[in-house]
């Protein structure tokens, strides 16, 4: 039988769910314009309960209605009017009224109604009831002790007060332990704690009840309990008596429920729960069964068994069930008769509608429900019989009206009830003819894009129906075709718009009452589509990943796309915290520092005011392999161990390996190192050990990405001792010295000692002798073998022990003893000269008797004694290559052409040089000269540039010239003429060049000529004047600390003309430019100068810096108080004495080194300190590609470039003073004066120029 608290609790839940406001839909949408019955729009659910923590409670009532409704309310089917209240809170323009939670709103309980009228009828709402629940309280009481047999059942009672469901019950301690629980001890549905059969333990005194009502808050508890269970033994005091005999043994018997039938009524989806509670010894089991069928799959035995739960149950559910509760003694059967009813549920709900007048109306009411709903009518909410009207039947569910008048407008109610609840239903029936009314403003402007649908509305309302045409462009033909549809409601659909859709469309609504229209215009746009969409990306977690979506769209929508980003399907909110990464711009999406969060499918939306278009891309995020978990070692054994683990997540990219290291305990302990790898598809691995080692193991996965994290280390695995597995290995032999042997391998790991007490045997003895072998045990990885002879071959093995017992039979290796320098040079050496930088060397191998070791190569040396313009000879830097091998050529690059040199070849072993071979000298051809390190354009006139160079630092032969080229490079695409022009004397350093065009570019190429040839070419640019550049005589300069003064003469044709004078710091790099100076001043002053800075000046013959300049100098501010030192101290005599004396002394110096110097050989000494070099230092490789020094030192090259405003004072190549080692001066052509230094061993070069330039 059904607990009567499941039933209370099953209605307060129907009411509760029903709290919701309802908004009851209205059937006609009629125009407030027009005359029309009241329609509830707003009523309050069915039940409104006033829990205490609420401040009011609404009684809600609201209606549309033309005229506007009036309201009324009923309580407990009497007039109750809230105006006539002052506690209650009215609402204005409706019906509604609040009940404010202040004093005792108990009054207030009872079940309301609300009417809304106006003088065509009147609507009612479904009956209100208002609920104040009481604070549940359990009864005060004096509760006895029960006093049970061990074995008796128990039954403590709760009954728990009534309450707003849900209820909730629980049974506990007053230290708030709970009750345990099981098949012997259980709650049943009405919340009593049930005993099968009593055990001594269950004796306590504070059983308590707990009821909690969790709707208001409200947890009330019970009076404490008592049970006291006694011993049936002790009682007796029978001590022959057993504990069985205590606990008598019977057959079950229902506690819950009593009888043998129960009858169980329920509403269709609620909760079906059958309870069956048995006491016994031994403690009864339940079995639940259908008659007649299987349970459903919804059913679920709970409560240890003892009960049955068939959620949502429907009229299948109906029918017989039984509990069997039974123990080894015997059983018991009850049977449930279980009936589903239904409550009332409408199939033909009564619908409000609008009859032209002298129709015939038609008002339908049906409804199903189990019992069987009863239907009853009301009209504006009395009873028909209240309302007669002659030409109104009433039917049991069907009521017909005959030639309907206005006057017949009314409100019908329908009712349909059975024990289960109540349903409602108004229909409005508005009588009335009228004119179509066209709800739809006029002139409305619709926009759609091609191939999309479009919808135009025309929303008319009329009594009769109104019929709905459409026509285009004023045409008298309405629209037709498959693509055009007129709907019901007067809307005109177009399918798949075309550009041909464009147009005014107007709506044409008639009836009996006459026609109506308005007009509507339809613009078509293009569609928008995205041309650029987000493609696939596949990206390494923490890198940035990119998509692209751009879009084309109607232009005349412009500043209305916009482009909205989705991740699985959810739009990206850029604002919120969890968007942060994101970031979005100009169709553009990038994700910073991607992780696997981001992983998924991202969609661009571009979307316009009319339609949208979206594409969308996947995001891969490629990672290392997760750590692998769940590691475990099996198949144990002394010298092998297998090892398994779970992989973890491959983030996309397959995991190719796995990588287990291994650490051990006592040689490196917390040093992890690699045992083996596996491949990416196997989990486990057998890994091989050595002996007497704690290992631990760890596990990694790789994959494309990288390596993963390693896992957790396994427990230790330690291995028993053992002989060594193996011997020494990379056995060296060597001799340092010629009666010793130095035998060397590489040890054992510590890993693989295999246990304590490693030594080594070092076995030795000579080659094809017939020796015994000589043994030796050591515990060091090296062995030297002293007295024996020079470089003879020996047999030697070396073998591995420790306590558990020797190593494998160790292999024998073949070495020798000590070395020996060579005693013997090579012969037959020849030189072949290949060209002027080549050659190559050809000798006689030394003989293998003469080796005294294994050959190392040979090495050739050689020396440049002169160049072939020098009738000087001397000694030069000496130069190697050296050849590994047995071999007797040998090519040697990078000589200088027109020299002479000298050679030797030696052969070398382990130990060193053997002795060289006779001297050869030979000389190499003539060649081209070097590039020109230096050409100057200066003194650029109208028609005329001076060109001055210094001659090529190595002529490499005899110089016999120059050869000059020239052509026109204004700014271009074609280039000028070359022109060239050969200069014979190989003494000139300057050349003017005529008859050019003004103002023109001009790019010159000189190069430096021999008997063989001419050499590379250096360039220069500079540009012609526009007007004839002043002649400037005898320019100089005088320096202070703060100022310099320029000074000059001009030449006859140039007393009155002017230029420009600039000046720049050469830290700084910034031009200043003077105001113009007139050439008949003779002399400029720069002030403002720093002391001790150095400083370039140009004289130009405009007022900015290119490459044209009449003069140009570097010059240094004197420090500050120089002048006044030099003034003081250099006219001082003892000052003269002293500078006199350190000039004497310093010549003395340089005499004495002179002397010391030239006493020595040019070439014996110097060969034999080369005899023997570090044979160590040498590389070995090939030919011409072998080691080569070359310590000569190199002639300094580049060429000095035009001077403009971007060059540094620090770069050599712009500063003519560079190439002296005095201050550079300019002669009054422009031509510089200065010693151009070159190698050491060549004299110095002096160019020079006095010639004055004329315009």
């Amino acid at each position: 039988m059904a607990s009567p608290w499941s039933c209370g609790v099953s209605v307060l839940l129907g009411l509760i769910s029903r709290l919701s406001i309802f908004h009851p839909a209205c059937g006609l949408d009629i125009p407030l314009d027009v005359e029309q019955l009241p329609s509830l729009t707003v009523q309050s659910p069915s039940s409104v309960i006033a829990f205490p923590f609420d401040e009011r409670y609404p009684m809600k009532c609201e209606a549309r209605g033309n005229p506007e409704p009036e309201y009324r309310w009923t309580k407990n089917g009497q007039e109750f009017d809230p105006n006539q209240d002052p506690r209650l809170i009215k609402e204005e323009d409706s019906g509604s009224f609040l009940i404010p939670n202040s004093g005792n709103v108990t009054e207030y309980q009872g079940t309301y109604r609300c009417y809304a009228s106006n003088r065509l009828g009147t609507a009612i709402s479904e009956e209100i009831e208002f609920i104040v629940p009481n604070v549940p309280k359990f009864p005060k009481e004096k509760i006895n002790p029960i006093v049970v047999d061990e074995g008796q059942p128990i039954i403590l009672e709760c009954n728990p007060p009534k309450g707003i469901p849900p209820l909730q019950i629980y049974w506990m301690t007053l230290g708030l332990q709970h009750i345990e629980q099981d098949e012997r001890v259980s709650m049943g549905l009405n919340g009593n704690l049930y005993f099968s059969n009593a055990l001594e333990k269950d004796s306590r005194r504070d059983y308590c009840c707990f009821a909690a009502f969790p709707r208001i808050r409200t947890i009330v508890q019970k009076t404490a309990m008592s049970v006291i269970v006694r011993n049936t033994t002790s009682i007796s005091g029978s001590e022959s008596g057993t504990r069985a005999n205590a606990l008598m043994e019977r057959k079950p018997s229902l506690l819950v429920p009593s009888g043998g039938q129960t009858e169980v009524r329920l509403v269709k989806e609620q909760e079906l729960e059958l309870e069956c509670i048995a006491e016994g010894f031994p403690t009864p089991k339940i079995e639940w069964t259908k008659m007649g069928s299987v349970l459903p799959d919804r059913a679920k035995v709970e409560s240890h068994g003892k009960l049955l739960k068939i959620s949502r149950v429907h009229e299948a559910d109906s029918g017989k069930y039984t509990c069997k509760a039974k123990n080894s003694i015997g059983e018991v059967v009850h049977k449930f008769h279980v009936t589903v009813e239904e409550p009332p549920r409408w199939t033909e709900k009564p619908e409000s509608l609008i009859s032209m007048i002298g129709a015939d109306v038609f008002i339908k009411c049906a409804a199903a429900g189990l019992p069987q709903p009863t239907i009853t009518w009301k009209v504006n909410g009395l009873a028909p019989s209240d309302v007669p009207v002659s030409k109104r039947k009433v039917s049991y569910d069907t009521i017909s009206l005959h030639n309907v008048q206005p006057g017949d407008s009314a409100v019908y109610q329908c009712e349909a009830s059975n024990r289960h609840g109540t349903l409602l239903a108004n229909a409005n029936i508005l009588v009335m003819n009228l004119l179509p009314m066209i709800l739809t403003g006029d002139s409305q402007e619709y926009a759609a894009v091609v191939g999309r649908n479009v919808m135009l509305h025309c929303k008319v309302f009329s009594s009769p129906p109104a019929t709905i045409s459409w026509v285009k462009d004023d045409t008298a033909k309405p629209v037709d075709g498959e693509r055009f549809f007129v709907h019901e409601n007067g809307s005109l659909e177009i399918n798949y718009v075309t550009k041909e859709d464009n147009g005014q469309y107007t709506c044409f609504a008639t009836n009996m009452e006459g026609k109506s229209a308005i007009t509507a215009n339809l613009d078509i746009k293009d569609p928008t589509r995205i041309v650029d969409p987000p493609q696939d990306l596949r990206i390494l977690r923490g890198t940035t990943a990119q998509f692209t979506c751009q879009a084309d769209y109607d232009k005349s929508l412009r500043g209305d796309l916009e482009i909205s980003w989705e991740k699985d399907d959810m739009e990206l909110d850029f604002n919120l915290t969890e968007s942060m990464g994101y970031f979005a711009d100009d169709g553009i999406l990038q994700i910073a520092n991607v992780s696997h969060k981001d992983q998924g499918m991202y969609t661009c939306r571009a979307r316009t005011s009319l339609d949208q278009d979206i594409a969308s891309a996947h995001l891969i995020v490629l990672d290392v392999p997760d750590t692998p978990t769940d590691l475990v070692l099996f198949e144990h054994k002394d010298r092998s161990v297998r090892l398994k683990w779970v992989p973890g997540d491959d983030h996309n990219s397959s995991t190719t390996e796995f990588i287990v290291e291994y650490e051990e305990s006592q040689w490196e302990p917390e040093k992890w190192k690699e045992m083996v790898q596996v491949a990416g598809n196997q989990t486990s691995a057998l890994l091989k050990l050595h002996g007497h080692v704690d290992y631990r193991f760890r596990v990694a996965g790789m994959n494309a990405v990288g390596r993963g994290e390693f896992s957790e280390p396994t427990r230790r695995y330690k291995t028993p001792p053992a002989a060594p597995d193996r011997n020494p290995e990379n056995i060296k032999i060597e001799g340092h010295l010629p009666d010793e042997m130095d035998i060397k391998w590489e040890p054992l790991l510590p890993i693989e000692h295999n246990g304590p007490g490693l030594d080594y045997k070092v076995s030795f003895r000579r080659k094809n002798a017939e020796e015994k072998w000589k043994e030796f045990v050591v515990k060091r990885h090296s062995f030297i073998v002293k007295n024996t002879p020079t470089f003879v071959p020996y047999e030697i093995k070396i073998q591995a022990k420790n306590h558990q017992g020797w190593g494998p039979e160790p292999k024998v290796v073949i070495g020798y003893s000590g070395e020996d320098f060579p005693s013997a040079a090579p012969e037959d050496v020849a030189i072949d000269v290949l060209n002027n930088t080549l050659i190559k060397v050809t000798w006689a191998h030394v003989s293998q008797d003469k080796l005294n070791g294994h050959l190392g190569g040979y090495r050739v040396n050689w020396w440049r004694f002169r160049s072939l313009l020098d009738s000087q000879r001397g000694q030069g830097e000496k130069h190697s290559l050296t050849f590994p091998g047995d071999r007797n050529h040998a090519i040697i690059p990078g000589l200088r052409p027109f020299s002479e040199y000298s050679l030797i070849v030696v052969a070398f072993n382990g130990r060193g040089n053997g002795p060289g071979s006779h001297s050869v000298t030979f000389k190499t051809p003539e060649g081209v000269p070097e590039q020109i390190p230096i050409l100057r354009a200066t003194n650029a006139q109208r028609n005329s540039i001076t060109l001055v160079w210094a001659p090529p630092l190595e002529a490499n032969g005899v110089l016999t010239g120059y050869f000059l080229e020239y052509q026109l490079i204004n700014d271009t695409e074609d280039l000028g003429k070359l022109q060239s022009i050969n200069i014979s004397s190989p003494d000139t350093n300057k050349w003017v060049l005529e008859n050019l065009e003004p103002v023109s570019r001009y790019k010159f190429y000189l190069r430096g000529c021999s008997r063989v040839g001419c050499g590379p070419a250096v360039s220069e640019e500079s540009t012609t004047a526009l007007e004839a550049i002043p002649t400037l005589l005898n320019i100089s300069s005088h320096v202070t600390d703060n100022f310099a003064k320029i000074s000059w003469i001009p030449a006859s044709e140039h007393k009155d003309a002017e230029f420009y004078v600039a000046y720049k710091n050469n830290r700084e790099g910034n031009w200043k430019i003077s105001e113009a100076v007139n050439t008949s001043r003779n002399f400029h002053i720069i002030q403002g100068l720093e002391p001790g800075t150095v400083y370039t000046v140009r004289l130009l013959t405009k007022n900015w810096v290119d490459n044209s300049s009449i003069f140009e100098d570097v010059i240094k501010t004197r420090g500050k108080g120089l002048a006044s030192i030099h003034g003081g101290i250099s006219t001082q005599s003892w000052f003269i004495g002293l500078m006199c004396a350190v000039a004497f002394l310093t010549l003395t110096v340089l005499i004495a080194c002179f002397i010391n110097r030239n006493k020595g050989g040019k070439y014996s000494v110097k060969e034999k300190e080369d005899l023997h070099p570090d044979v160590e230092s040498q590389g070995m490789n090939d030919d011409t590609f072998c080691e080569y020094s070359d310590n000569d030192e190199k002639p300094l090259k580049g060429s000095l470039r035009s001077l403009d405003g971007d060059i540094k004072a620090t770069d050599s190549g712009d500063s003519l003073v560079d190439y002296g080692d005095e201050d550079g001066q300019f002669n009054e052509d422009g031509s510089f004066i200065g010693e151009y230094a070159g190698r050491k061993a060549r004299e110095s070069m002096e160019v020079k120029g006095t010639a004055p330039i004329s315009a």
